[in-house]
C-alpha cells in the first residue's frame, strides 16, 4: 500500500469537550462518503453540519448536550471548537494536501464564497448580513460563532462573503454549502505534492 493510500486511511479522529455548559463527541473521517450521524439538539445545526459531510465528502459524527434551556450559544460555539480540534487531530501535518480551497453556492437567490486556507494561523473574515435574526428557532449570529470556534482550533484562514440572498435560510445553506466544498478541495491529496508540505516554512503549524 502507497503511503498517500495509508495516509488518507488514518485521517480519522474522535474528540470529546466536556464542560459545565456542554458536552460534545465528535467523530469524523476526512475520507468518507459523507455519512453522517447527527443530535445537537439544534434541528437547524443538524442541517448545516448535513450539508458539510455530504457537500465535503467526510463522515460527520456529532453528539451533543447543551444548556439549551439558556439558548443555543454554548452549544454551537462548543461543537465548532469540538469540531475543530476533530480536524486538526485528523490532518496531521498537512503533508500532501492542496492547502486551499474555495467554492461559489448558490441556492435559488442566494449566492455565497467560501475562501479556505490551512495555514495554520486561525483567521476568520465573516461579510454576511442575515435578512432576519431568526432562522426557526436558530439565532443567525451563531452562525459566526459556529465558525469562530472552528477556525481557532482548526487552525485555518477562512473568508466567508454572503454576496446576495434574500432568505437567510438559503443565505446560511448557502455558505454552509460552500464551505463544504472549499474544505474538501483544500484537503485533497494533491498527487504532485505527495509527502510535502505545502508551505515555503516547512511547515504550517503557524
Amino acid at each position: 500500500m502507497s503511503d498517500s493510500v495509508t495516509a488518507a486511511a488514518m485521517r480519522t479522529a474522535e474528540v470529546s469537550r466536556n464542560t459545565a455548559e456542554t458536552r460534545i463527541r465528535v467523530r469524523i473521517n476526512l475520507d468518507g462518503t459523507g455519512r453522517q450521524s447527527l443530535a445537537t439538539g439544534l434541528p437547524f445545526l443538524d442541517h448545516m453540519l448535513d450539508q458539510i459531510a455530504r457537500h465535503g465528502l467526510v463522515d460527520l459524527d456529532v453528539h451533543a448536550e447543551g444548556d439549551l434551556h439558556i439558548d443555543g450559544h454554548h452549544t454551537v460555539e462548543d461543537i465548532g471548537i469540538t469540531l475543530g480540534q476533530a480536524v486538526a487531530q485528523a490532518i496531521g501535518d498537512k503533508s500532501g494536501i492542496r492547502r486551499y480551497g474555495h467554492a461559489y453556492v448558490p441556492l435559488d437567490e442566494a449566492l455565497s464564497r467560501v475562501v479556505v486556507d490551512f495555514s495554520g494561523r486561525p483567521g476568520l473574515v465573516w461579510n454576511v448580513t442575515f435578512t432576519r435574526a431568526m432562522i426557526g428557532g436558530f439565532d443567525v449570529d451563531l452562525a459566526h460563532e459556529f465558525f469562530q470556534g472552528f477556525v481557532n482550533h482548526a487552525q485555518l484562514t477562512l473568508h466567508v462573503d454572503n454576496l446576495r440572498g434574500d432568505n437567510a435560510h438559503h443565505q446560511c445553506e448557502t455558505i454552509f454549502k460552500a464551505f463544504a466544498r472549499a474544505f474538501r478541495m483544500a484537503l485533497e491529496p494533491d498527487p504532485r505534492a505527495a509527502g510535502h508540505i505545502p508551505s515555503t516554512k516547512g511547515s504550517l503549524k503557524g
